[in-house]
C-alpha cells in the first residue's frame, strides 16, 4: 500500500487565471492606497473584495501566496451550528454572503448546502450540545435535535449507537484550497491590487494615526490598515508595542481515498469529524486535538489560556521545540530590517501521524461506509487561537486607522465573507450589519 502524501492539502488554484491574467502582473508597485490589507487569507481577501466593490483603492499584501497557510488547510465547514453566540449573527450574514459570492466566481469551489450534524454518543455530550439550541431558536435557525432512529437512518446504521444528534440542514461546505484564491480573483476583477510575495514590516504613523505601511518592496501611503495576518498577527503587533493574547496551535488533517456515499451532511463526533469532498473521499480530523508549541509569548499569556488547556488536556500536546526559537518567537526589528515574515513565507508543519492514524480508525468505526478507505494525503496547519476562542474584529483604539481581523480559533473559513463585509463597513466608518461588539480588541484591554 503506498504511503500517504504528507504535504499541504493541494496546490492552491493560481490567483491569476486566464480571464484576468495581466491585471496585476507588470503593474508598478503601488505607492498609495486608501486601505492596505495585511494577509491574503480568507479574512483579508474578503475584506478586500467588499472594499473594492465600494470603489475603495485597496492593496492586499501577502508575504507568501494567497491562502498558503490555514485558509487552504482548514476543514471546509461553513456552519452556523454551535457557533459562539457572540459570532452567530455574523455567521448568519456570512452564509448569506457565500450564496451571493459563489455565482460570481470563475470556478466551481465545491460549495454545497448539505447540513452539519454533531453526533451525540453519551449523556455528557448531550448536556454539552443541547443548550445551544436555545440560541438557534432565538435566531429562528433550522437546527434541531434528532432522535436515535433519525440518526441511524442518516448513517445507515441499525444499532442505536447514538443518543441523538444536533442537525442544521442549511449549513454548507466548500473546498477551501479552491475557494479563497477564487474569491481573490473576484476581488482583483473588482479592482483590488493583490500583491503576493510582499511582506509588510511595519506601520508608519503621523500624529499617532496610520499613515502608511513599510513593505519589503517599499512604502505604501494609506489612511487605514487591516491586519488579517492569522497566527502572524501577534508578533506584528508586538513589534508595534501592542499586546494580543493570541497563540498558535497545530492541527492535523487527512483526506481519504474515495468511499461509499454516506450523506450530504458534514459530521462531527468525539473520535472523528468528516466532510464529504468533491473527489469522493472525506476530509477527516479530530475536534480539539492539537499540538501547542511553547514559545516565549506562551508564558506571558499562559494564565489566559489555562481554561482551554484544562478543557482539552486529554487531546492537546504541549511541546518545546523549534518554534520556540523561530519566527513566531520573541524578537524585534526595525522597518529597514528583514522581518520574520520574509524569513518564513509560509508555515508547513508536519502532520501528527499517530493522531491521524487513530482518527481514521475512529472514523471507520463511526461511519461503516468508510471501512475500506485509506489515507490519501495528510497535512497540518497553525491555527490562531484566542483565550475565549472567538475572533478579534474591529479597531485598535491606540492606533487610529488600524483594524484587526484575526484570532479565528479554527473556524474562520466559514465566517470569512461576514468578516470581510463588517470589516469593510468599520473601515468606512459605518455601523456593522451584525453586532460584533463582543469581538472587539478592547475586550483584552487593548
Amino acid at each position: 500500500m503506498p504511503a500517504p502524501q504528507t504535504a499541504a492539502p493541494q496546490t492552491a488554484i493560481p490567483l491569476t487565471s486566464a480571464s484576468d491574467r495581466g491585471q496585476s502582473a507588470g503593474k508598478p508597485f503601488p505607492t498609495e492606497a486608501d486601505v492596505v490589507v495585511i494577509g491574503g487569507g480568507i479574512a483579508g481577501i474578503c475584506t478586500a473584495l467588499f472594499l473594492a466593490k465600494r470603489g475603495v483603492r485597496v492593496v492586499v499584501c501577502e508575504k507568501g501566496t494567497v491562502a498558503g497557510e490555514q485558509s487552504s488547510r482548514n476543514w471546509g465547514w461553513i456552519r452556523k451550528q454551535s457557533r459562539d453566540p457572540r459570532e452567530l449573527a455574523l455567521m448568519i450574514e456570512a452564509q448569506r454572503l457565500w450564496h451571493e459570492i459563489v455565482p460570481e466566481l470563475d470556478e466551481d469551489i465545491g460549495f454545497k448546502v448539505g447540513g452539519v450534524t454533531y453526533l451525540i454518543e453519551n449523556e455528557a455530550e448531550m448536556a454539552k450540545r443541547t443548550p445551544w439550541l436555545d440560541h438557534a431558536r432565538a435566531y429562528q435557525l433550522d437546527s434541531r435535535l434528532l432522535d436515535p432512529a433519525e440518526v441511524d437512518a442518516m448513517l445507515g446504521r441499525t444499532d442505536r449507537r447514538f443518543l441523538g444528534a444536533i442537525h442544521t440542514p442549511s449549513d454548507c461546505r466548500a473546498e477551501p484550497w479552491k475557494a479563497v484564491p477564487a474569491i481573490g480573483r473576484l476581488a482583483r476583477r473588482w479592482g483590488a491590487d493583490i500583491r503576493e510575495g510582499t511582506a509588510v514590516r511595519s506601520i508608519e504613523r503621523q500624529g499617532g494615526r496610520v499613515a502608511g505601511v513599510v513593505t519589503e518592496h517599499g512604502t505604501i501611503r494609506c489612511s487605514s490598515v487591516v491586519l488579517a495576518g492569522g497566527v502572524w498577527s501577534r508578533p506584528f503587533l508586538e513589534n508595534l508595542g501592542l499586546d494580543l493574547p493570541q497563540l498558535g496551535v497545530k492541527s492535523s488533517v487527512l483526506r481519504t481515498t474515495a468511499a461509499k456515499p454516506l450523506s450530504q451532511s458534514t459530521f462531527g463526533a468525539l473520535g472523528a469529524s468528516i466532510r464529504p469532498r468533491e473527489d469522493g473521499g472525506y476530509t477527516v480530523a479530530r475536534s480539539g486535538a492539537a499540538t501547542f508549541d511553547i514559545i516565549p509569548a506562551a508564558f506571558r499569556h499562559f494564565a489566559a489560556f489555562t481554561p482551554i488547556l484544562k478543557r482539552n488536556w486529554r487531546i492537546m500536546t504541549l511541546r518545546f521545540g523549534k518554534p520556540f526559537f523561530d519566527a513566531l518567537g520573541q524578537r524585534r526589528w526595525q522597518p529597514d530590517q528583514m522581518s520574520p515574515f520574509e524569513a518564513v513565507r509560509m508555515l508547513h508543519p508536519a502532520p501528527d501521524d499517530p493522531l491521524l492514524d487513530d482518527t481514521l480508525k475512529a472514523a471507520r468505526d463511526l461511519f461503516p461506509q468508510m471501512k475500506d478507505t485509506r489515507s490519501a494525503q495528510r497535512w497540518a496547519g497553525i491555527i490562531d487561537v484566542t483565550p475565549d476562542e472567538v475572533p478579534v474584529l474591529g479597531p485598535v483604539d491606540a492606533v487610529p486607522g488600524l483594524f484587526l481581523a484575526t484570532g479565528f480559533s479554527g473556524h474562520g473559513f466559514g465566517i470569512g465573507p461576514g468578516t470581510g463585509f463588517v470589516t469593510a463597513q468599520m473601515v468606512m466608518g459605518e455601523t456593522p450589519i451584525a453586532d460584533v461588539s463582543g469581538l472587539r480588541y478592547a475586550r483584552f484591554g487593548g
